[in-house]
């Protein structure tokens, strides 16, 4: 039980599962029907995001030393040795791609590579020069979906129902991320990581962070425009778990008063994008 712990957090688990979760969302909404190209498409991206989170974690292992959220992590708390951690992170890589080639096509694998090194290339050193980092790496989010939809199709064609899906995976991540950094910008500051709370006052950075969760339900409201949803009774389901997400973000708006966000609505985010990935899922299915 020991190492699997040590393995969940170096990979990041849940954060890979949910990409993995992703891969699987677009492979439905272009085939519409589960099959063996589905599951060799989310485990191979699986694979890659758990190794990528784990170089990531090998990348970043001083900083993680001082930051009271990260210094519990395998490498900065001396469970794992860096080596190791590198050895079996660029492992997990490799078998994830080898599964995307040998069983998917080479434009999946290619979408991967470049999602590979747009997170441990280019965003992981971005975020140290810039507190807007997070714009431009939240376009890794947005890749997992179009593996799905490649693995599928079988070409990388232009079609606006995975553009509409790829485009509020973009924009989800943005708030995601931003509710996570501020949350803990002490703790980012301490590491010397550049954060948004030194650029915006407190008021402003309420409102923008409510304006883009605000658009990010707004982008998931245009998706069922272009023929992806069956029933009724989805598209529903995806409107009220909108509002409510909007409900429960207009905390922000509330007064300088209140914090500028909360591990409450960090959860209520995932818990969002969680349910508009199952309705989705469902939707396909029962079809």
């Amino acid at each position: 039980m020991h190492w699997l712990k040590i393995f969940l957090e170096l990979t990041k688990f849940r954060i890979s599962l949910f990409t993995a979760f992703s891969t699987s969302l677009g492979f439905l909404i272009a085939q519409k029907n589960p099959s063996s190209g589905m599951f060799f498409s989310v485990l191979g991206v699986f694979l890659i995001a758990s190794g990528g989170c784990g170089l990531n974690q090998y990348q970043e292992r001083n900083d993680d030393r001082w930051m009271e959220r990260t210094k519990a992590r395998p490498l900065p708390s001396g469970k794992f040795l860096p080596k190791k951690a590198l050895l079996f992170s660029l492992g997990l890589i490799v078998s994830g791609f080898f599964i995307l080639i040998y069983w998917v096509n080479w434009i999946a694998c290619g979408l991967a590579l470049f999602a590979l090194f747009w997170y441990n290339g280019f965003y992981t050193y971005l975020k140290r020069k810039s507190a807007f980092a997070t714009i431009p790496g939240a376009l890794v989010g947005a890749i997992p979906p179009l593996i799905g939809w490649v693995s599928a199709k079988g070409s990388l064609s232009y079609d606006p129902q995975i553009l509409a899906l790829s485009l509020f995976f973009f924009m989800w991540q943005v708030p995601h991320f931003w509710l996570l950094f501020l949350n803990y910008s002490k703790d980012y500051e301490k590491a010397g990581f550049p954060t948004l709370t030194r650029i915006f006052s407190g008021r402003q950075l309420r409102r923008l962070t409510f304006v883009w969760i605000c658009a990010t339900f707004a982008t998931c409201t245009i998706i069922p425009l272009f023929g992806t949803i069956e029933f009724d009774v989805i598209l529903g389901g995806l409107i009220i778990a909108g509002l409510w997400l909007i409900w429960k973000s207009a905390y922000l708006l509330r007064g300088r008063s209140q914090p500028f966000f909360s591990r409450t609505l960090f959860t209520t985010m995932n818990g969002y994008m969680l349910l508009v990935m199952a309705l989705f899922t469902l939707d396909k299915l029962i079809h």
